[in-house]
């Protein structure tokens, strides 16, 4: 396990990440972070891009699980059910037992798993001590608060070096 920073690779959403290049690299399971990587926040209904990429996963034999840190009650649940996947609100990401839980629920082994985030010191960071392989995608939409900006300048070297280590 890993106290990295540096994702395997950056890219520019979920809808990149090919199901079947996924697959062939022996993938069964996608935890996915919920606002910003695959919806903007406050969004709280799949789009149909979205949709598309679950099936497409589902038809390769990969699980899509929601992994979130969202603390708004009902947030992660409400979207989970009209996307139709198990999810794990207030998951504690970068600390390893929520993406250890997540595995554990879905009989699924770090291996095996790739945790999809736009944030590196949650997702990416928390991944790699997980032992589960972190792919980064761009944020959605920065738009609203003046932290995120901050936030996402000081991840710019890891972007940087993740961009340079693609796992797809």
């Amino acid at each position: 396990m890993s106290f990295s920073p540096i994702p395997r690779g950056v890219y520019s959403s979920v809808t990149q990440l090919d199901p079947k290049a996924l697959r062939a690299k022996g993938i069964t399971l996608v935890l996915a972070d919920l606002d910003n990587t695959l919806v903007p926040y406050r969004v709280t209904q799949p789009t149909p891009e979205v949709v598309a990429w679950k099936q497409a996963l589902e038809a390769e034999g990969i699980q899509l699980f929601i992994l979130s840190n969202s603390r708004k009650p009902g947030r992660a649940q409400q979207f989970a059910q009209a996307l139709g996947v198990p999810f794990q609100g207030h998951s504690g990401k970068p600390k390893r037992g929520g993406y250890l839980r997540a595995m554990e629920r879905m009989g699924r082994k770090p291996e095996e798993t790739v945790m999809v985030g736009d944030q590196i010191f949650t997702d990416t960071l928390g991944a790699n001590r997980a032992g589960v392989t972190p792919l980064l995608v761009r944020p959605i939409r920065l738009a609203g608060n003046p932290g995120r900006y901050i936030r996402y300048a000081a991840e710019t070297p890891f972007r940087l070096l993740g961009g340079r280590r693609a796992f797809l």
